[in-house]
């Protein structure tokens, strides 16, 4: 049974690093002694293992981070992991070290068979399908967009709403979405700073202090309150490149 706790952010304003999210975090662990840190979304991993290790002392959190950097034999790191975090940064670069290290499938599988899998931010985004709904830019070439697939939705981490006193005239996070949708028949939940999604076997729930927004196609934007219940996304087929088919 998958076991997921997908944040949108690691940081909240006047906390320390993951600290909103500790009772959560725990609760996932579910008294597991060692998780696996993926700390490619950052230029600087090793750096972001000790911030990582740090932060989970710091909060009492008592287990041994073991750095997927660090493995000798990733492959084998990865088969053994008690639980996974895969750290937010640039999903780009998250992803093409996922593929270079032959890793997706490996996770994948190992989620499946009920290992925690935690993510924030840019590890949310690589557990949808595809990262097509990240706010990243793409600073490294992927061969694809398509990613982990542990949710068979999308996910917008740092979900931000048009601001109507703004005088940028460049596309607000709703439309870049309502264009995702054009091309692409997959709902979309918006997960606002300090929200995250919780999943367990067959039920989705939006949690944390924030809240979150959904989009569908041809279905028009619905705020979700914290505790809403998504688990009849689970059951979404998802469609990319509708028009591109269609054509």
């Amino acid at each position: 049974m998958s076991e997921l706790l997908l944040l949108s952010n690691s940081r909240a304003p006047g906390q320390a690093f993951l600290e909103h999210a500790a009772d959560a975090i725990r609760s996932v662990l579910g008294g597991r002694s060692r998780i696996l840190f993926v700390p490619y979304a950052s230029s600087d991993p090793a750096a972001y293992a000790g911030l990582m290790r740090k932060a989970l002392s710091s909060l009492g959190i008592g287990v041994v981070v073991d750095s997927l950097h660090e493995a000798s034999d990733p492959a084998r790191a990865i088969r053994q992991a008690e639980a996974f975090f895969v750290g937010g940064g640039n999903s780009y670069r998250l992803l093409r070290a996922l593929r270079l290290l032959d890793a997706g499938d490996s996770i994948r599988d190992a989620v499946r068979r009920g290992v925690p899998y935690l993510g924030a931010s840019a590890g949310s985004n690589v557990a949808c399908p595809s990262i097509r709904t990240t706010n990243d830019m793409p600073i490294v070439e992927v061969p694809a967009l398509s990613a982990l697939g542990l949710i068979p939705f999308q996910l917008n981490p740092h979900y931000l709403d048009p601001d109507p006193g703004s005088t940028h005239q460049g596309e607000t996070r709703q439309e870049r979405i309502e264009e995702f949708l054009e091309e692409n028949d997959v709902p979309v939940v918006g997960l606002r700073e300090g929200a995250w999604l919780g999943v367990s076997g067959q039920r989705a729930i939006l949690a944390g202090a924030s809240t979150g927004r959904l989009f569908r196609r041809g279905v028009p934007p619905a705020n979700l309150p914290a505790g809403t219940d998504l688990s009849f996304l689970l059951e979404t087929t998802p469609r990319y490149d509708v028009r591109a088919r269609q054509g």
